[in-house]
């Protein structure tokens, strides 16, 4: 599976320039490689990124979450989520979770992963738990 330049310049942007708040990936499975399907801008809410995940196809994202730690530091970490509901075709899952790894390699600066099935493993809550 091929990765689209634009997708390495995008991350790049999110992540020295802060140009984005997430960005979601698509596999073009005509062209085999993964494109850039969309970009949050950096006032957009996490409610906005998950509105923007389809309810019944494969996705990758990276979300630029900012946090505040118990000792009151401003903090963030990029987050790489691996969308695959339950109601996505079989051949869909199989070829996105085949090229997860490879595409992540790509994205240099990724800190904490996720693979969600359904919208609640990858709640505030959780992004929230596994940033710390």
């Amino acid at each position: 599976m091929a990765v689209h330049d634009d997708c390495k310049l995008k991350f790049l942007e999110l992540k020295a320039k802060r140009t984005y708040r997430f960005i979601v990936f698509k596999i073009e499975e005509k062209q085999k490689q993964v494109i850039v399907e969309k970009l949050g801008e950096p006032t957009e809410s996490y409610e906005d990124f998950t509105a923007s995940l389809p309810a019944d196809e494969c996705r990758y994202a990276v979300y630029d979450f900012d946090f505040v730690t118990a000792e009151n530091c401003q903090k963030s970490r990029i987050f790489f989520i691996a969308w695959s509901p339950d109601t996505s075709r079989v051949r869909s899952k199989m070829i996105y979770a085949s090229s997860k790894d490879r595409f992540k390699r790509e994205l240099d600066g990724i800190q904490v992963e996720l693979q969600a099935t359904d919208p609640t493993e990858m709640g505030l809550d959780v992004i929230r738990s596994r940033a710390n």
